[in-house]
């Protein structure tokens, strides 16, 4: 089977050009640069005139809640939201139910993805206390990396212990991935807000209990311990701009990730959107924002996900202290980041770089990642100036509600394409085939 997409402009490896793809059965065989070239055989030509064709998004940081808690989502519903999104690889979180915290759990959610999964996918396992034991039996060429809780959240992983720590950073062989808040800050915090406000202090106080501190010193922790131990550490979802100070620009061993949640929110927005966007870390200031940003292109952020992590509406009532924390965002990652490129924050090429290139490259992803004759043919099709709205008809999340739900958007997902198949086309997700376990070289270049 062979596809021709034409007429779109390629973003690619810090290019954009007109160009045609050759896509025969999983992989990208021809690129083409130039709008006029001798006429190709094919079963089915894309006329992508208009469009942009980039990578696939590769979403380092997702939560799919299965196995239980699917009652709010589910590695079918939420793959399903990620073909919508563009999104064609994903890694999952291990706080589900069990945790993926022994080879047994990671097993059954491989044997899960195999059966369910729409896209590519992998999975973190978790470290604990005591597991650090398991980590040379690992699977390392069908993992990401380690997933450290080193702050209390959803889940309750919380790797507390200094000498549990030393041994996961010491001994470590795969990329570490940590979560970054101190839970003692925090704690202190929430009983002095419950001595002033009550038992549940209202959302808008979220800021201030899951402080700038709290993350701070926690990221400034693991940074240490990776330095000393030479351990690979990417920080997960990055809130404030004083942990930006701990980072270098394209470091290749301390890495930093920033969600898209804290990109485009900030906690004035909690007035508005009450405990929808109560995520953890918290949401800060304007200011915190503004570096954020600014820090997409000086190269001290690596890395933009999602941390995707979807709530019956339900468990989203309440302040700081009953609401969930999470919210679902995999659908709309790609055109909120688009509309930042409108804004001016990025250009759209250092956009496939975070989102596609550079997860590939930092977490050696084989194969993907990048539009490359060879590689699998995972890419997706947007339009420009093609106005939407998020309605709830169209919200793929198994929790049926979102954030963004009311909001506009400039650009469209017109097609998704997972390892040469269509997967999400125009409105509607095309149902009928699965995506592939993502293999990992690890010790792949992050530089190439």
């Amino acid at each position: 089977m062979i596809t021709l997409v034409k007429g779109g402009k390629i973003v690619n490896e810090g290019c954009v050009f007109n160009g045609t793809l050759v896509i025969e059965d999983e992989k990208i065989t021809r690129i083409i640069r130039g709008k006029n070239h001798p006429e190709v055989a094919a079963d089915s030509v894309v006329d992508a005139s208009g469009c942009y064709v980039l990578p696939g998004i590769i979403d380092d940081h997702v939560h799919f809640r299965e196995p239980g808690l699917t009652a709010k989502a589910d590695i079918a519903s939420e793959s399903r939201a990620a073909a919508a999104g563009g999104v064609t690889s994903y890694f999952d979180m291990p706080n589900t139910v069990p945790q993926t915290t022994s080879l047994e759990a990671l097993s059954e959610k491989f044997a899960l993805a195999a059966r369910k999964s729409l896209v590519n996918y992998s999975f973190f396992f978790g470290a604990t206390n005591d597991n650090a034991g398991l980590f040379p039996q690992l699977p390392a060429s069908r993992i990401p990396g380690i997933k450290v809780f080193m702050g209390s959240s959803t889940g309750n992983m919380l790797v507390d212990r200094d000498a549990a720590l030393e041994r996961i950073f010491s001994s470590a062989r795969l990329p570490l991935m940590a979560h970054c808040e101190d839970t003692g800050i925090i704690n202190s915090n929430m009983a002095e807000a419950r001595k002033a406000w009550g038992d549940d202090p209202q959302v808008e106080l979220h800021a201030l209990i899951r402080s700038e501190e709290a993350c701070l010193v926690s990221t400034r922790k693991a940074v240490d311990l990776a330095r000393r131990h030479g351990a690979r550490l990417h920080v997960a979802h990055l809130s404030t701009a004083e942990e930006l100070e701990l980072f270098t620009p394209d470091d290749p061993l301390v890495t930093a990730e920033a969600t898209v949640g804290h990109l485009y929110f900030t906690m004035l927005d909690h007035q508005r959107l009450g405990a929808r966007i109560k995520v953890n870390p918290s949401i800060k200031s304007p200011v915190d924002q503004f570096m954020l940003r600014r820090a997409l292109t000086d190269g001290r952020i690596a890395v933009v996900g999602t941390d995707h992590a979807p709530h019956l509406l339900e468990q989203k009532q309440g302040g700081c202290a009953r609401a969930a924390s999470g919210m679902p965002m995999v659908q709309f990652s790609l055109v909120t980041m688009l509309e930042l490129v409108d804004q001016g924050v990025l250009p759209l090429q250092r956009l496939v770089e975070l989102m596609c290139h550079r997860p590939a490259r930092l977490f050696g992803v084989c194969q993907r990642g990048f539009l490359r004759e060879g590689y699998q043919a995972d890419l997706v099709i947007v339009r420009p100036d093609s106005p939407w709205t998020v309605t709830p008809d169209v919200i793929q999340s198994k929790c049926g509600w979102s954030p963004v739900e009311g909001h506009q958007y400039q650009w469209r997902v017109e097609q998704t394409y997972c390892n040469g198949t269509l997967v999400y086309c125009q409105g509607k997700v095309q149902e009928g085939s699965l995506g592939q376990e993502i293999k990992f070289c690890h010790d792949h270049d992050p530089h190439l």
